[in-house]
């Protein structure tokens, strides 16, 4: 395995003496009010060995922000879950209680 280090951005040399390579930093975008949000609670079984896990799907905010309401959901719900790709998965058949919660919360839950 080589020890240099791996120039990211594909540039190898510039003759303009001004150049400083920008790092790229993905803009995130600003967490709307709940009543603004519009999420969807599924179930879905799919690549999980039969196992029953509930989605919540559709948040548009801060990945601070999303995890806060998974933090908030699986202590609800008394299970286990995670964050993963801007979803919310929380281990079991809970759709119905999670709905109740999000809507008490004040998002748009279907």
């Amino acid at each position: 395995m080589s020890k240099k280090k791996h120039n990211p951005g594909g540039i190898v040399y510039s003759t303009n003496p001004d150049f400083s390579p920008e790092p790229d930093v993905p803009e995130e975008t600003p967490t709307l009010p709940p009543a603004q949000q519009h999420l969807k609670v599924k179930l879905d079984t799919r690549q999980r060995a039969g196992k029953v896990v509930t989605l919540v799907d559709g948040f548009t905010g801060a990945a601070a922000d999303l995890e806060q309401l998974g933090k908030a959901l699986k202590t609800k719900c008394g299970t286990g879950g995670s964050v993963k790709d801007g979803q919310v998965l929380i281990q079991g058949d809970y759709k119905d209680k999670v709905l109740k919660w999000l809507q008490d919360w004040g998002y748009n839950a279907r």
